[in-house]
């Protein structure tokens, strides 16, 4: 199932598919609130009763450019949503537009229904702590074995050690740089966190 969006007078909807087996993952905005379809299961979620919002980068080998937005109700409950959605065993889509339009409605809907939800970006800051961590392990291990290439004349392990850790800079680097966590306002939607 690829994208869908479309605007009738005060009803937004958007679609995904999370996996290549399963059910289309449908939402609607509306004048009553966030509805929701998926699995054999639906409700409908007053844009009061919405909780907290958090937006993440969340790219998969498949699909670089992946964004998600988790949607939290008061009583705890969780509903995803993902900007690409899976098309065939080879193939995930991005559904960039539809995803950024979707998100950006959402947030003008809470807006406008006076909501107090807790507006999140990024990873929590013990997971981003964790990766900062692991980041600076890692960046130690790479300049220990660089020095030792260098010292015992491994022009190309020092080569490939330089490589590679460019390539993970520039990989993880951006993953980092997106998910630094953080809140922002119904005015101020991280630009980093929609496609």
């Amino acid at each position: 199932m690829s994208e869908i969006l479309t605007t009738d007078d005060a009803v937004i909807r958007y679609a995904y598919k999370a996996s290549l087996v399963g059910a289309a993952q449908a939402f609607e905005l509306t004048e009553q609130g966030l509805s929701w379809r998926f699995a054999g299961r639906s409700g409908l979620w007053p844009y009061v009763e919405i909780a907290a919002i958090r937006l993440s980068f969340r790219p998969v080998s498949m699909q670089a450019k992946r964004f998600r937005a988790d949607i939290i109700h008061r009583d705890g409950r969780r509903l995803c949503v993902i900007s690409t959605s899976w098309q065939t065993a080879a193939l995930m889509a991005p559904q960039s537009e539809a995803y950024r339009a979707f998100i950006l409605a959402l947030h003008a809907r809470l807006a406008a229904s006076g909501s107090a939800a807790h507006l999140s970006a990024g990873l929590g800051r013990i997971t981003y702590g964790a990766a900062l961590g692991a980041i600076a392990l890692f960046a130690v291990a790479m300049a220990g074995l660089l020095v030792r290439a260098l010292i015992i004349a491994e022009w190309t392990g020092a080569l490939f050690l330089i490589g590679f850790a460019a390539m993970f800079a520039w990989y993880v680097g951006g993953f980092i740089t997106r998910n630094q966590p953080r809140s922002y306002t119904f005015t101020d939607i991280p630009a980093a966190l929609l496609p």
